[in-house]
């Protein structure tokens, strides 16, 4: 999912292809320092931390000119070539295009950034990560000359402290990483957003991958859930979401929310049958799709109800 706009955020990964290692000693690693550099003098990316790892790398870029797959394919691409003539060999190096979440502005990015640097005692390649060199965390705590291209002011502001910020950092980075962070960096995530729900909505209309290229599990975490569907149509229809969710038996009254609800569960959140039927107290699948049909009637004869439908829809961009 290619999410891009002006002054985004940015945790950028890639690793080695069959998890070979893309570093094999400082030459290697200054390299891609250069390239990080030469993508900042030309596209303008602001690397807020970094930390190279053997077999991987992690970035907190911004990028104030919504170009992040062209400073990319410079990174990636340049410290190919320059990876393969230091090796004399050729090839691919990564494992495929590199992955990028995009972070909402001002609320993650002070725990990226502990999460980034904290990777080398994670992977216990040191006890302390002031030993590492291949980190900006040096840069945070110590008086290391940081390059240029390196913006650690917006990540010394989340602290909310006016003074001794490297003292401070330190203290905040010792603590660990927190749980969400940790939760959400585990294994077989592939949401492709760091922040809130509106956040994610508003992400997913910046998107610039078509549908048909992005896989499933990741256009559905842009989805809103069947209970997120049911709370905003129970606000329309001014009725109790436990009165959509229930099923009535026996000779009872047309419940038109439900029907919504049922039918935005399939359209909006793409949810399979199986999986609404299961939300809706349904016995069976089979009544969906005649819920849905009377639903799509009854709509061409009621502008009113076909107007409150769209609304909501509106709302899900789809």
């Amino acid at each position: 999912m290619r999410i891009e706009y002006k002054d985004a955020y940015y945790h950028v990964m890639n690793r080695g292809r069959a998890r070979q290692k893309i570093f094999h000693g400082d030459n290697y690693f200054e390299a891609f320092l250069a390239s990080l550099s030469e993508a900042h003098q030309r596209f303008g990316i602001q690397i807020m931390c970094y930390c190279l790892m053997d077999n991987h790398y992690h970035l907190l870029v911004k990028t104030p000119e919504a170009n992040l797959g062209r400073a990319m394919r410079h990174i990636n691409g340049v410290y190919t070539q320059r990876y393969n003539r230091l090796k004399k060999t050729d090839g691919a190096l990564f494992r495929g295009r590199y992955k990028a979440i995009c972070v909402e502005e001002d609320s993650y990015q002070l725990c990226l950034s502990r999460y980034i640097h904290q990777n080398p005692r994670v992977a216990r390649v040191v006890d302390k990560i002031d030993d590492y060199r291949w980190s900006s965390y040096p840069c945070y705590v110590s008086s290391v000359k940081s390059p240029e291209w390196l913006y650690q002011q917006e990540i010394y502001d989340q602290l909310r402290v006016t003074s001794r910020y490297r003292e401070k950092y330190r203290a905040f980075v010792e603590l660990g990483v927190d749980e969400e962070i940790a939760r959400f960096y585990g294994k077989g995530n592939t949401v492709p957003y760091l922040g809130s729900e509106a956040f994610r909505d508003w992400a997913y209309t910046q998107r610039e991958t078509d549908e048909s290229s992005v896989s499933k599990q990741v256009i559905q975490s842009f989805r809103p859930s069947i209970d997120e569907i049911v709370t905003r149509v129970a606000t329309t229809f001014k009725v109790s979401e436990s009165s959509i969710l229930k099923s009535r038996r026996g000779r009872v009254k047309n419940n038109i929310p439900r029907w919504v609800a049922m039918c935005l569960s399939r359209d909006i959140s793409s949810n399979k049958l199986s999986a609404i039927a299961k939300a809706f107290s349904l016995k069976r699948t089979g009544s969906i799709p005649t819920t849905i049909t009377k639903l799509k009637v009854l709509m061409e004869k009621d502008l009113s109800l076909m107007r409150k439908v769209s609304r909501i829809k509106r709302e899900y961009d789809t």
